[in-house]
């Protein structure tokens, strides 16, 4: 029977608990506000791990990137921490990334709503649309 996950699958998921922690406990740096950990990916010889973060309480993109920056300048820290609490023989190196797909994603969403209450706003008064009634 075959596995269900692969180990690099299973380290990715270890370091993006582990790393949640860490940065939320040990990382004082002011740039580096709260960050969203969305996803791990490690190589398949365990050497290198990207990180793609994203961060709750900042406005722009210079300010993520910068705090992208803050982290990268903190990842030999935080490898040296990880090597601590993961079992295995070495530790990947980790890269930050910050991903934007989340910021698009809600971009996109409120497109989407105004576009749909413009249609709301242009329908007459009397016609109700099919599309809600779930008949199709």
């Amino acid at each position: 029977m075959a596995r269900e996950f692969k180990r690099a699958d299973r380290v990715a998921d270890a370091i993006q608990r582990n790393l949640a922690q860490l940065i939320q406990f040990e990382i004082r740096d002011p740039r580096v506000g709260m960050v969203n950990i969305n996803d791990v990916t490690v190589t398949r010889d365990m050497a290198y791990a990207k990180v793609f973060i994203t961060f709750v309480d900042l406005e722009n993109d210079e300010e993520a990137e910068e705090s992208a920056k803050a982290l990268n300048n903190a990842a030999g820290f935080l490898r040296s921490q990880l090597a601590k609490l993961l079992d295995m023989r070495t530790t990947p190196r980790l890269q930050f990334l910050y991903d934007k797909t989340s910021v698009k994603g809600q971009q996109l969403s409120n497109l989407i709503d105004k576009a749909m209450e413009a249609d709301r706003k242009n329908l007459p008064e009397g016609s109700e649309s099919n599309d809600e009634s779930g008949s199709n």
